[in-house]
């Protein structure tokens, strides 16, 4: 095993890298070699002296000590350096050899971590001028964040172990040896040895049973940015929903996943006549286990879902249209960089907004976009008072920041709501059109903000003579006069009836109503009475956040008993009614919330959860006694959120 050298050892090792290209500029220190390199802000790979074009992966997933044991075998197109630079973060290098078939092993220096352990590390391989081929042989530690293990009692089935990865933003690094860049697109492969009695799949082409061996091979044909390679391992079942999509899960959840998500085809069909044919053959889904920290990750081929979409009733599959309109913006055209995160996101949430109206209607797809705009609200605000207000722009600057500080509604919603004021001065039609060239022309491709605008100039704004204020969108702070305002009638009555509640009027009552009979004599007699069931789910979402932060226990209390939310398994229900629990010293719901926090581990439910609780001495003492339980089997993209907010400045 090549051991890692101290940054002060790698200086002196630097004559290494003398007749290096990349220090053409004479006396470079190994800092500025890096530097110079440098092609994103969040990566120290060189791809403009040499990058990777295909990736092939030996790995053997050992659950025993929860450790990966990988090659990473890099073809490299080779511009005629003499060094290779690779990001990595908590992986143990063992060694490099150059070659495909005959290896021959070759020098390679491990920098110091980057200040704040957000990039990881850079990895300097010597190659020569015309090496094709680099096998990087290593292995996962207890530091690889992308890497989520869980023990059986952290399963459904309760008797299998399951991992899976989670590589968005810059993770990838810490559980594979690679250029982690969203702007070099790679084709993969990879064979996967796993225990018998467990089923291996990935962003790629996967089998539907697991055999006898534990052996699986997979291939991603089309190229894609390093964030989306995945992989997960369980007790794994699959079944059919269409012709060319399925769902996979554990087998106690397969029924009702099926169920649930048995509007995929239609979802499918419906995308493809809005914005051109489906380009990566198979969409299958994987319901992960709880511990997973987003609803979705839009890995090609095989997006993962958290458990929490299932509802039972259909009403949170605005998921599974988000992770499926990926395929068209983020997968198939890419954000160049993360400061460009909004064509990933904002694209995707208007894109979504749309199946949703294609197949619920317009009434639907405005509230839920109104429930979205009331979050982008509360982002712009808490943001605006942040240390970096500027991140209310959507084009960011995020050098020397973890790039997660770019997964905020801005992103998201600011970024939808552009394209929806761009739809209202451009018509509809003319914005399909222009969308359709869009993902065509980059189909495959990266693009940054000013590729985006340029093109738009060019293709739709300047030729149908349209006066749109692009830069305003994109490069200033907060949400422009012209934003689109959507007009709901249904969302102004549940409003109202939070509001006239609020105020006292017992809008439980049970109402007497006789009707008359076409054709009879009698009347009939109708009992009228608000139940749950006369609103969707997203209408109560906006029902309860209506409700004032000062109203008291008992009357969501009374609000409990006749609507039933403590136990609604609607999740984004739950986590609001919990919050507003806590705010109001609503002790019923406190067993029911420990409850959530120690089954469910996305992060979009967890964090204001705890963030509410960490406002008072005694639900801080509380929640971190939860925590205590429940933190093991968080992702570390959860769990470093909600440490962050229990244990501030380290107070314990």
């Amino acid at each position: 095993m090549r051991s890692l050298f101290s940054f002060i050892y790698v200086l002196s090792l630097i004559g290494v890298f003398s007749s290096c290209n990349l220090r053409a500029k004479k006396n470079l220190s190994h800092t500025e070699v890096i530097a110079d390199a440098v092609f994103d802000n969040h990566s120290y790979a060189n791809v403009r002296q040499i990058r990777t074009t295909h990736l092939h992966l030996d790995l053997d997933v050992n659950f025993e000590n929860q450790t990966i044991y990988g090659v990473a075998r890099h073809t490299m197109q080779n511009y005629g350096t003499d060094t290779a630079i690779f990001d990595i973060k908590g992986l143990e290098i063992q060694k490099i050899t150059l070659g495909n078939g005959k290896e021959k092993e070759t020098d390679f220096i491990i920098g110091q971590w980057d200040k704040d352990s957000i990039l990881g590390q850079p990895l300097l391989v010597t190659i020569t001028s015309k090496t094709k081929y680099i096998n990087i042989y290593y292995k996962t530690t207890s530091k690889t964040e992308a890497l989520g293990w869980l023990n059986p009692e952290l399963t459904t089935g309760k008797k299998y172990p399951f991992v899976y990865t989670q590589g968005q933003a810059i993770l990838t690094r810490s559980w594979i040896p690679l250029q982690d860049s969203p702007a070099n697109r790679i084709t993969y492969s990879a064979k996967v040895k796993v225990p018998e009695d467990l089923m291996a799949v990935m962003s790629a082409e996967n089998p539907t049973k697991r055999n006898d061996k534990g052996e699986y091979s997979f291939q991603m044909k089309q190229p894609i940015p390093c964030y989306l390679i995945a992989l997960a391992v369980g007790n794994i079942a699959y079944k059919k929903l269409g012709a060319n999509c399925g769902v996979y899960s554990e087998p106690e959840l397969l029924g009702s996943s099926a169920n649930e998500f048995s509007d995929l085809p239609r979802m499918i069909q419906t995308a493809e006549k809005l914005y051109g044919k489906y380009r990566w053959e198979q969409y299958d889904l994987l319901v992960l286990p709880y511990s997973f920290p987003f609803g979705g990750m839009e890995n090609p081929r095989l997006t993962f879902v958290n458990p929490t979409v299932i509802a039972g009733d259909k009403s949170l599959v605005s998921v599974i249209a988000h992770e499926l309109a990926h395929s068209w913006s983020g997968n198939l055209v890419t954000n160049r960089s993360w400061d460009d995160f909004w064509l990933n996101e904002g694209f995707t949430v208007y894109f979504e907004n749309r199946i949703m109206e294609a197949l619920y209607g317009k009434e639907i797809a405005d509230i839920l976009a109104l429930i979205e705009f009331q979050e982008l609200q509360d982002d712009l605000k808490e943001i605006g008072q942040s240390e970096h207000p500027e991140d209310t722009r959507l084009k960011l600057q995020l050098r020397g920041r973890d790039p997660d500080d770019g997964l905020t509604d801005i992103a998201y919603v600011k970024g939808a709501f552009f394209l929806k004021s761009l739809e209202r001065d451009a018509g509809r039609e003319r914005l399909d059109k222009f969308l359709n060239s869009y993902f065509k022309a980059f189909a495959f491709k990266t693009v940054s903000s000013e590729t985006f605008i340029e093109y738009l100039d060019k293709n739709l704004l300047v030729p149908q003579k349209i006066n749109f204020n692009t830069n305003e969108w994109v490069y200033q702070k907060g949400i422009p006069k012209n934003c689109f305002q959507i007009i709901s009638p249904r969302f102004n009555e549940i409003q109202s009836l939070a509001d006239r509640f609020a105020k006292g009027e017992n809008i439980f009552k049970r109402k007497v109503k006789w009707i008359k009979i076409k054709g009879r004599k009698k009347k009939k007699k109708q009992v009228i009475q608000l139940t749950r069931d006369k609103h969707i789910a997203q209408e109560w979402q906006a029902f309860i956040r209506r409700l004032p932060n000062t109203i008291s226990a008992e009357k969501l209390r009374e609000i409990d008993n006749n609507l039933h939310f403590r136990t609604w398994t609607n999740s984004e229900i739950q986590y609001e009614w919990f919050i507003k629990g806590i705010r109001a010293n609503y002790s019923d719901i406190l067993p029911a919330t420990e409850r959530f926090l120690l089954k469910v581990g996305r992060r979009k439910y967890v964090a204001p959860i705890y963030k509410e609780l960490a406002k008072t001495p005694k639900n801080l003492k509380w929640a971190r006694e939860v925590f205590s339980k429940a933190g093991e089997h968080y992702h570390p993209v959860t769990k470093n959120t909600v440490q962050e907010m229990l244990y501030a400045n380290g107070v314990k």
